[in-house]
């Protein structure tokens, strides 16, 4: 892991751009000596890590004596998009527009992601976890799709939160079976681009005894802010 920049934000949390490989990320730590537990925070929808509100959520969380990390997923962010991805991006749009079936164009353009970006997830997670300053347990908090898949594989997330989550791929549908970890699950009520009913039998599918359903009105980008408190005391009960 080479850091590349970094720079103390007014409310003392450092933040700090780094590569690991072809992956681009950022990682905010606390102002504090103690070993930060670490959650780690995802993003869809061809979206940089640099994106407002994931940013201002990193700060929060961070600002609560948290270690939080992003990366940019293939093709997002920083990294290039292949003309496939591209296409299917169009599609999708297209497809939603016109009220079309999406189902399909969805599963080539997440399922590949998935594929790709949970190993790169394990590998920031094992150079994350060799920093001085950070240490466990880990939390996840974002992308669903991705969220299921990296829950399953990897043994050291203690607790996930997941956003919305009507489109998710067949094989993530079923590993949510296979989930066990405390589960805070997000959903925006009006949500144009996640069916209600969708999310709420992936809900129903999560294998968790401890799993905790918030919904909100609104549509995709419409989360209360109140929700980042909420998550916070959520990973507190579970993380620290």
């Amino acid at each position: 892991m080479h850091f590349t920049s970094e720079q103390r934000l007014d409310d003392g949390v450092l933040a700090r751009a780094f590569t690991l490989g072809e992956t681009p990320g950022t990682l905010w730590t606390p102002d504090s000596a103690a070993p930060a537990p670490l959650i780690l925070m995802a993003h869809n929808g061809g979206l940089h890590r640099r994106e407002p509100r994931l940013v201002a959520r990193a700060r929060y969380t961070a600002a609560q004596g948290y270690a939080v990390a992003a990366i940019d997923h293939p093709g997002h962010g920083d990294r290039p998009r292949s003309a496939a991805d591209e296409q299917a991006r169009a599609d999708l749009r297209r497809a939603m527009r016109a009220g079309e079936p999406v189902d399909e164009i969805f599963e080539s353009l997440v399922g590949p992601l998935v594929e790709k970006a949970v190993p790169e997830w394990r590998t920031t997670l094992d150079a994350l976890l060799a920093l001085p300053g950070i240490g466990g347990p880990v939390g996840y908090a974002g992308m669903t799709a991705i969220g299921i898949r990296l829950a399953v594989a990897e043994p050291r997330i203690a607790a996930a939160g997941f956003f919305a989550g009507g489109y998710v791929p067949r094989a993530q549908r079923e590993e949510a079976r296979q989930i066990t970890i405390p589960l805070l699950f997000l959903l925006q009520w009006d949500d144009e681009g996640n069916p209600r009913q969708r999310a709420l039998d992936l809900f129903d599918a999560f294998g968790s005894k401890e799993k905790t359903l918030h919904a909100n009105p609104g549509g995709h980008v419409g989360t209360p802010w109140f929700e980042v408190e909420d998550g916070d005391r959520f990973f507190g009960r579970h993380l620290k």
